[in-house]
């Protein structure tokens, strides 16, 4: 019962513009009419939510009945409310337009039989487009506004989420891959120890005990180099090999082993006086300790996406140094024509490429080109700070890009709230503009029909000598006519103010007169 409550409220609420409207006239014919509309109105109600456009529809027929231009105190509270509901309940668009398209045809017909002129008909399309439409469009904004904040911030919830779980699974195999790194540079100085404590241990200069101590020198270095191993074994992912870099090896033998697996790779370095492949080891010259392994991280990971996403295309490495840092640049151009095999990947090789070059300080940009080609991009400090200004700006995250897109959406439908009635409305101006022009030519009765018309012929006979539409307002001062009696008004010519007049009563012509322009 209480789920009812607001139902029965609005119900009630609908009701009472009618009922006031048939108390205003207690006799009038329209009364009856009026009050047929309270249980039209509990069947919209009843049915706003499985059939809003049906809804809309009921208080349109009592309204056409009570008024041909569809404006009515009777039911336009039912028509503006109604009309909000459906744009908050339907989801497509579409039918709701399919809806007011075929109203509005139909109104044609409908004030030109009853009312035997078009003009009603633009007040038609006025009120349907104020009261019925503007409310629909309200109702919609509300909706997707609503729809939009809920999705996007659920969205957002979800996607930040994701998004740190993946960053902190991507930074600790990224860190794990520096890990390996160390173990290459490590286990080369741990296996000289052990060279020369063995050394030691077979130089017979020494005493038995020192060329024992030196033996077991060897087997702690040779028992340290293993654990470092599977140390860096536990780290490492599982679908994870070993570090492809050897702890020699240089930029240029790494794009050199790209090229003798079939890649096209061209390496270009503009500044043959400071060559940066010359310092990409830790500690070489001129460079912090994690820059050059983060240089051959981002050309050797840039070289991998490009082999397994664009796979024969040709790939540009450009290395430059400028204003204090290390520009590093990788791009590939657009794959080439024809089938090529899917590419799997797990999305996170950025990631890690970016966790790799902030620990040293620099920063990362990444993206497709306007050929159609992929281009990776860092900037990384020559001295030991990090980079400073706005290419060390952080990133706006996907959840953040994504509640953006929601905002921008949100509000084009606002615009386009605002718009569409105001372009409806001036397309109604210019259709009422050029329909005053022409119309004119559709009303006027010509002089011989006019003397054909006899006092006390029938209406029907009388539609025969008379044009299908009639004038829509009487000359400016012409006197109400008598009650009981219908009169309607033909143009003598287009380019006079004075009208024919011809009034009915019982369905009989009682009088026909020239009825010209009065001052009031």
């Amino acid at each position: 019962m209480r789920a009812r409550l607001p139902g029965l409220a609005l119900w009630l609420l609908l009701c009472v513009p009618p009922l006031l409207y048939a108390l205003e006239d207690p006799a009038g014919p329209q009364r009856w009419a009026t009050l047929a509309g309270f249980p039209l109105l509990a069947l919209a109600v009843l049915v706003r939510r499985r059939a809003p456009l049906v809804a809309v529809a009921v208080p349109v027929v009592p309204s056409l009945v009570l008024s041909v231009q569809l404006f009515t105190g009777a039911y336009v509270l039912a028509l503006a409310v109604l009309g909000h509901l459906a744009g908050v309940r339907m989801a497509r668009a579409r039918p709701a337009l399919w809806f007011f398209t075929g109203v509005a045809l139909a109104g044609v017909p409908v004030c030109a039989l009853a009312a035997r002129t078009l003009w009603p008909w633009f007040t038609f399309l006025m009120t349907l487009l104020l009261n019925v439409v503007l409310p629909w469009l309200l109702g919609r904004y509300r909706r997707q506004y609503a729809e939009l904040v809920r999705t996007g911030w659920q969205l957002a919830d979800r996607m930040e989420h994701e998004q740190q779980a993946v960053a902190d699974r991507t930074r600790l195999r990224e860190r794990a891959r520096i890990a390996g790194d160390m173990h290459d540079s490590l286990g080369h100085e741990l296996a000289l120890i052990a060279l020369r404590a063995g050394a030691l241990e077979l130089d017979p200069e020494l005493t038995a005990d020192r060329r024992a101590a030196a033996g077991e020198l060897r087997a702690a270095a040779g028992a340290a180099t293993e654990r470092l191993r599977e140390i860096i074994g536990v780290l490492r992912a599982d679908d994870e090999g070993a570090p492809r870099r050897s702890a020699d090896e240089s930029l240029p033998e790494l794009v050199a082993r790209a090229r003798a697996s079939g890649m096209t790779v061209t390496l270009e370095q503009p500044d043959e006086t400071e060559r940066p492949d010359r310092a990409e080891r830790p500690g070489a010259a001129g460079l912090p300790g994690m820059t050059g392994p983060a240089v051959h991280r981002l050309v050797q990971e840039a070289l991998t996406n490009a082999a397994k996403h664009a796979p024969g295309a040709a790939v540009r490495v450009r290395i430059e140094r400028a204003e204090g840092q290390l520009r590093v640049t990788v791009t590939n151009a657009a794959p080439p024509p024809g089938p090529a095999p899917a590419a799997v990947s797990g999305g996170s090789g950025l990631v890690g490429l970016d966790e790799r070059v902030r620990l040293a300080g620099g920063t990362l940009h990444s993206g497709p080109t306007p050929d159609g080609g992929f281009t990776v991009a860092a900037r990384l400090p020559l001295t030991g700070g990090p980079l400073t200004g706005p290419d060390a700006a952080p990133q706006p995250t996907a959840a953040a890009r994504e509640l953006d897109r929601a905002r921008r959406q949100v509000r084009r439908r606002l615009r386009q709230t605002v718009t569409v009635p105001l372009a409806l409305f001036a397309a109604l101006l210019v259709l009422m503009g050029v329909f005053a022009l022409v119309s004119t030519e559709w009303t006027v009765l010509d002089r011989a029909s006019y003397d054909r018309l006899r006092p006390g012929m029938p209406r029907a006979q009388v539609d025969d000598l008379v044009p299908f539409f009639h004038l829509d307002v009487p000359p400016e001062g012409t006197p109400a006519p008598p009650r009981g009696w219908s009169c309607t008004y033909y143009g003598i010519d287009p380019d006079t103010t004075a009208a024919y007049e011809l009034c009915f009563a019982e369905g009989r012509l009682v009088r026909k007169a020239v009825a010209h322009r009065r001052a009031r």
